[in-house]
């Protein structure tokens, strides 16, 4: 089969352009050592239930109406199971995962991030509205996905 000169020289460059890409992929992956957007602070999968404070996940007063809430996201919960705060309280979200990926999402808020495993994701939010308000696990975890919720109540 006789190609044209033009179709070789696309050919070419649609095939450099790609090999580009995916060396430049791999250097960003690999070399530069690219993680999930936090602080990168990172405890052993494995022990997420032995290690403190996610040993004993829940609120923790921190401050004057400050909260720091420490949960673990598990196939298909979240620990702790329901939360209480008062209006206006700010909470600091601490969240790990011993088993696989997981989403943490309060809708109507700005807090919406990955759950990896090992990996400490971290949100801040203050609640200055009363009622309750639902955590969602938005990707995609296994069969039982879409009972994974829990409930934070403001009073």
């Amino acid at each position: 089969m006789h190609l044209h000169r033009y179709e070789k020289i696309w050919l070419m460059l649609g095939a450099g352009g790609l090999a580009l890409f995916i060396v430049l992929l791999c250097v960003n992956a690999f070399a530069m050592g690219m993680a999930p957007p936090s602080n990168m602070e990172m405890i052993d999968p494995e022990r997420v239930t032995e290690t403190p404070p996610f040993d004993k996940p829940g609120l923790k007063q921190v401050g004057d109406n400050e909260y720091d809430a420490y949960m673990t996201a598990f196939a298909f919960g979240f620990a702790p199971a329901k939360m209480e705060i008062p209006v206006g309280a700010t909470v600091n979200f601490h969240v790990t995962s011993p088993d696989v990926i997981h989403g943490f999402q309060i809708p109507e808020t700005n807090i919406n991030f990955m759950v990896l495993p090992g990996h400490i994701s971290s949100a801040t939010h203050t609640f200055d509205e009363p009622g309750e308000y639902l955590i969602l696990c938005n990707e995609y975890c296994g069969a039982g996905h879409q009972v994974m919720a829990t409930t934070i109540i403001v009073k």
